[in-house]
């Protein structure tokens, strides 16, 4: 399992914590993307901490606490902010870059298969999850964070350290996957970076909570978030840069959410830059739907567990394994698979790819201690 975390305290104080705790994995991830900037972008790390200062404004307007998180994990982990500001705008600098140069510039890693099934057909509860694919680098740098929050619920997710947030699961029983998406509109201008918006979904106490995350603030890049809770209910919010207009938003089919890394809602009217650049992404939705659909099963955690470890079209299947065919800068895999089943504050992680890693237990204990204040007595 990758390191645990465990902060507490105001929001500059759990960002200390953490990166304390952290502090040589945030200075892996600094450096590791001072080189995959150079890549993608083209820029060194001057010009990088000269863009992501344009970041710290839309942030701190759209919610101080998480300027204060990114300040206290500098500070913690020995480093300067505006190093922790970068990497968390890091997808507005690859993303931007790849719409920039579609058709020509480097291709974006391999990226996510995330799901989301209600209770009739998982079993009796819901069941939502992913594999998050990244650079290779990423398996030296994530780590697992439980948060315990005075000012909203308590929240546990897997992310590469310094960053606010990646998937993950909070004690009001919202979980939250994400796919990256990229369109012609990504062109990195400042606004709310893509992983703030994950960490403030991670605030929610209920799934209109996470949908008004999204539309608070003008967001800086595309994305899609799955948002599912312990009720049941489960949406799929693709976003495009911009404000509420640029949210398209499904519900399952028969019960059932799929989503890789290409829009897929009819009313999107964009440029898909995601089918140039993560070209891999059409085929692992195929055999994500071709799999379901031959089950006849309940799609309970076991299926799951099972599905996110498929090799079809390999290397980069579900399952996705390191590329040789192409630049060592761009190569990626399968860094961690989750399944989450939020009813019961129950996540189980595959810290690698879950063909070989060990699915383990999260101790999501303290999750279940904290129950929403809105939730209905029984």
């Amino acid at each position: 399992m990758y390191p645990k975390i465990v902060v507490e305290g105001a929001a500059r104080e759990r960002g200390r914590q953490y990166g304390a705790a952290a502090a040589d994995r945030v200075q892996r991830s600094i450096a590791a993307y001072g080189e995959v900037f150079a890549h993608y972008a083209g820029w060194d790390w001057a010009r990088v901490r000269t863009e992501a200062e344009a970041f710290r404004a839309p942030i701190a307007a759209y919610g101080q606490k998480y300027l204060d998180e990114i300040v206290g994990i500098a500070e913690g982990a020995g480093v300067d902010d505006v190093d922790v500001l970068a990497i968390n705008v890091r997808t507005e600098v690859m993303f931007a870059a790849t719409a920039r140069d579609a058709g020509h510039g480097p291709r974006l890693p391999p990226e996510c298969s995330s799901f989301a099934v209600t209770p009739q057909r998982a079993g009796g509860r819901l069941v939502a999850g992913q594999n998050w694919d990244w650079l290779v680098h990423a398996f030296d740098t994530c780590v697992v964070l439980e948060a315990h929050q005075d000012d909203g619920p308590d929240y546990v997710t897997v992310v590469e350290a310094g960053l606010l947030a990646k998937a993950g699961m909070n004690s009001s029983g919202v979980a939250l996957c994400t796919n990256a998406l990229v369109t012609d509109a990504d062109q990195g201008r400042p606004g709310v970076p893509y992983h703030v918006l994950l960490r403030a979904i991670l605030d929610a106490e209920t799934l209109a909570d996470g949908l008004t995350a999204l539309q608070r603030a003008e967001r800086s890049s595309s994305a899609n978030y799955l948002l599912a809770h312990e009720d049941g209910v489960a949406v799929d919010v693709e976003a495009a840069p911009g404000d509420f207009s640029r949210l398209f938003i499904a519900s399952p089919t028969d019960g059932v959410l799929l989503h890789t890394n290409h829009f897929d809602h009819p009313r999107f009217d964009g440029s898909d830059v995601s089918l140039w650049a993560m070209p891999d992404s059409p085929f692992r939705m195929a055999r994500l739907r071709d799999l379901v659909g031959a089950h006849d099963g309940p799609l309970d955690v076991a299926f799951w567990q099972a599905l996110l470890a498929d090799h079809a079209t390999y290397p980069l299947g579900v399952c996705c394994h390191p590329d040789a065919r192409v630049p060592e800068a761009e190569r990626a895999a399968t860094v961690a698979a989750l399944v989450m089943d939020p009813a019961q504050r129950r996540m189980w992680v595959a810290s690698g790819n879950p063909c070989t890693a060990p699915w383990e237990e999260l101790d999501c204990s303290a999750l279940a201690a904290k129950p929403s204040p809105l939730r209905q007595p029984a």
